[in-house]
């Protein structure tokens, strides 16, 4: 449920405020200054914010959840996913205040409800479970779902774990008995994206046999991907990449994306990349009846990029590969 004011209270004392409340003025006075965001149209049913890899404390952070504010008072969104990497460098949750409740504090406090997922960053400590016992997260635990008007959130730790195969037969489930128009899977590790990251996947998978050494993420897209086909997972959202990157539809499902929440790297392109910038932001997502409209908004608070999805679903036969 949102978090409301008192709620927000609650969780501000967790944490020392002092820089924060800094930034919070800093925040309310830019706030004031921005030039005003035109709303969308139409009006979308609702709709909602994506954004990864933000746990830093540092302006690029504060300048993201600026824009994220400014975008809000102009176009309400009751809903902002966290696609991992929460909390850098190591998950610790003594930083909590500095890198969640002080920056989006303005958020927060206008009942704005945050999910998160768990990146690579947030299991080195105690392996992400302060984390999942955050109010603020909202986490169901390791792997969840929720469901808001037409769409339906699966949340997953796509860590490499013991807790995969559970996760894989409880990911079917939920699937299989999912009436929602629109499905909308969260992880922390890309299965389609063309950055650094992936670069090195790429290399290890081609290189690891011949070396004797797995790969660096064995199995992820090879076990997702066919879920995503076969109940019609419309888009998957990640993090972990430092870039913003939407795809075209890939069997049907559409790979966003979005850790740009504080920290850049450079990005390519591949054959089914339909936009990819490195450029600080978030994303954020329109529902209406009939389609997804996905915009990246900058620091500016202007958009970068806009990708609509429709619910028809063709689903055509895919491999996962990632981009160099």
């Amino acid at each position: 449920m949102p978090l409301n004011r008192r709620k927000f209270l609650t969780l501000a004392s967790l944490s020392t405020v002092g820089v924060g409340l800094n930034h919070h003025r800093i925040l309310a006075q830019s706030l004031q200054a921005q030039p005003p965001i035109a709303s969308l149209t139409p009006t979308p049913q609702w709709q909602f914010i994506a954004v990864g890899d933000v746990g830093t404390g540092d302006q690029a952070q504060y300048d993201v959840a600026q824009a994220m504010a400014q975008f809000h008072q102009h176009n309400p969104c009751s809903l902002a996913l966290l696609a991992g990497d929460n909390i850098y460098d190591g998950g610790e949750m003594e930083r909590i205040g500095e890198v969640f409740e002080q920056p989006y504090g303005p958020l927060l406090q206008q009942g704005i409800t945050f999910h998160a997922v768990l990146g690579n960053h947030d299991v080195m400590s105690q392996r992400g479970e302060g984390q999942i016992r955050y109010p603020g997260f909202n986490m169901a635990g390791r792997y969840y779902t929720f469901t808001r008007d037409l769409v339906q959130f699966f949340a997953l730790d796509t860590n490499p774990g013991g807790h995969w195969p559970a996760q894989l037969r409880w990911l079917e489930a939920e699937l299989a008995q999912s009436q929602a128009q629109w499905k909308i899977v969260l992880g922390h590790h890309p299965i389609y994206a063309s950055g650094l990251h992936s670069i090195k996947w790429e290399l290890a998978s081609r290189l690891g046999p011949l070396l004797g050494t797995p790969k660096l993420h064995p199995g992820l897209g090879e076990q997702l991907t066919p879920l995503f086909a076969k109940y019609q997972v419309q888009l998957y959202i990640n993090g972990h990449e430092h870039h913003y990157e939407r795809t075209q539809p890939i069997a049907g499902t559409t790979y966003l994306t979005c850790g740009v929440g504080a920290r850049l790297r450079p990005t390519g392109s591949s054959e089914w990349t339909a936009f990819a910038s490195s450029t600080l932001g978030f994303a954020a997502i329109a529902v209406y009846d009939h389609q997804l409209v996905i915009n990246g908004i900058g620091v500016n608070g202007q958009p970068f990029d806009r990708g609509v999805i429709t619910p028809t679903f063709i689903a055509q036969p895919s491999s996962p590969k990632i981009g160099v």
